[in-house]
This record gives structure tokens, C-alpha cells and sequence, in this order.
């Protein structure tokens, strides 16, 4: 397996778990610390940190110093890898559709 496919099993796994996921949805609009995380998602801090460690080592979240407080951000350059994997899936999908749709087109009664 080559370090690309790797990082996209590692985006993939931490994406898994819903916790994470609302780490992110936390952290996209601005950087937060790792207190307000954990009150916004309802973990502790210290799980919230874990997790963070988690999607940090995944490549989709970073963290940066302001001061004595750090502070972390979603890493889109992570999150581009899973896009760029999930939207190969969307042209064959995208062209089922059509020929759904082109047959009701031509068949009113189907």
C-alpha cells in the first residue's frame, strides 16, 4: 500500500467516528482551543484532546500557537484527499442518473 493510500485509511478511520466529527464541525470556521472544543462537543478535555491527536495524525486537523494557548483548525489539505477519493465515485453515479432521467424522458408512463 503506498503512503497515499495510507493517509486516506488513516482520514478514513478518524472521519468513523462521530466524535471527530464534530471536532470538525467545531474547528471550520476558526481555530478554537482545545476547552472550548470539548464544551462545544460535550467531551472532556482530556478525550477531546485524544481525539484531536487523532485527526492531527490523520492529516484534517492542525494545531498552531497563539500566545500560551493552542489552538486548532481544520487541515483542508487532509480533507481534499477524502474529497478527491470520494468524488471519483460521483461520475459513474452521476451518469446512471442520467440515463435514469433521459429514460423517463422518453417513457412519460415509466
Amino acid at each position: 500500500m503506498g503512503a497515499e493510500a495510507a493517509d486516506l485509511d488513516l482520514a478514513l478511520r478518524a472521519l468513523a467516528d462521530g466524535n471527530r466529527r464534530a471536532i470538525l464541525r467545531a474547528i471550520r470556521s476558526a481555530p478554537q482551543p482545545v476547552g472550548t472544543i470539548a464544551e462545544e462537543v460535550g467531551l472532556s478535555q482530556q478525550t477531546t484532546s485524544h481525539h484531536l491527536g487523532v485527526l492531527r495524525k490523520a492529516g484534517l486537523a492542525v494545531g498552531t500557537r497563539e500566545g500560551t494557548r493552542h489552538l486548532f483548525a481544520v487541515d483542508t489539505d487532509g480533507l481534499a484527499a477524502v474529497r478527491s477519493y470520494l468524488d471519483d465515485f460521483w461520475p459513474g453515479k452521476l451518469a446512471a442518473l442520467k440515463t435514469v432521467i433521459e429514460s423517463r424522458r422518453e417513457d412519460p408512463h415509466g
